[in-house]
């Protein structure tokens, strides 16, 4: 396993909100978390990266244990996160958002993977324009552009469709699949959209009460839709 999150417990805004998370993501595998809003599951991906402290519990990224410590140091462990939001600086360029991307590597390795621009043709062609003037569909291209900038071997991604229009989602979800079976990258997605999820994931875990409830294979969601239905319905 490349991450282990095991007992774990944290608090946001005042309130406990993991209540006893347990999961764990092979290397290479592409798994989504789900279930409805309020469950924990952003709350989760700030923990892994430190945003959130952990009250109890253990998270163990690539056999070392990262629970408790600075986000800056679990991000230079080989975690990438883009959060919901996507959170781009707008008055920035495309080539000045990305290098913001890799400042944590070393002096030696600051340079954006020529790949990027493989992925994201459109960051190629727009190096220079200002992140702001974009749609919310290339914003999110950037986004996670800007996390891969900085060769991570596992993604966090949350809520990466919101406010995206379909045809942009099954090209980001298209691009991702692509990208971590060339490269073996390992990927984490809070996302509610389930046809994303069907495109892009190979396994999936349901959230409730700060807890994860179900763990399954894609192709069993796509057989038995009452497993969504029971999970995701208000």
């Amino acid at each position: 396993m490349i991450l282990s999150i095991e007992n774990l417990h944290a608090s946001y805004g005042g309130s406990l909100i993991l209540q006893g998370v347990d999961l764990s993501v092979r290397r290479g595998e592409i798994k989504a978390l789900m279930g409805r809003n309020g469950m924990g599951k952003t709350t989760l991906l700030k923990a892994v990266m430190g945003l959130v402290p952990p009250r109890s519990g253990r998270i163990v990224f690539d056999g070392r244990p990262i629970h408790g410590m600075d986000t800056h140091r679990i991000a230079a462990c080989g975690i990438g996160y883009v959060p919901q939001g996507r959170e781009v600086f707008d008055d920035f360029t495309v080539m000045e958002n990305l290098r913001l991307g890799v400042l944590r590597n070393p002096r030696g390795r600051r340079d954006i993977p020529p790949e990027i621009f493989d992925y994201f043709p459109i960051l190629d062609k727009r190096r220079h324009q200002r992140a702001g003037s974009f749609s919310g569909g290339e914003q999110q291209m950037l986004a996670i552009a800007r996390a891969l900038a900085a060769r991570p071997r596992l993604l966090l991604l949350d809520e990466p469709s919101e406010g995206i229009q379909p045809s942009i989602v099954d090209q980001i979800a298209a691009t991702l699949k692509a990208i971590s079976a060339r490269t073996g990258l390992t990927i984490l997605v809070v996302e509610q959209n389930v046809d994303m999820i069907l495109e892009l994931a190979a396994t999936c875990a349901f959230m409730e009460g700060g807890r994860v409830v179900q763990a399954c294979d894609v192709d069993e969601l796509r057989a038995d839709e009452s497993i969504m239905a029971c999970h995701m319905s208000v």
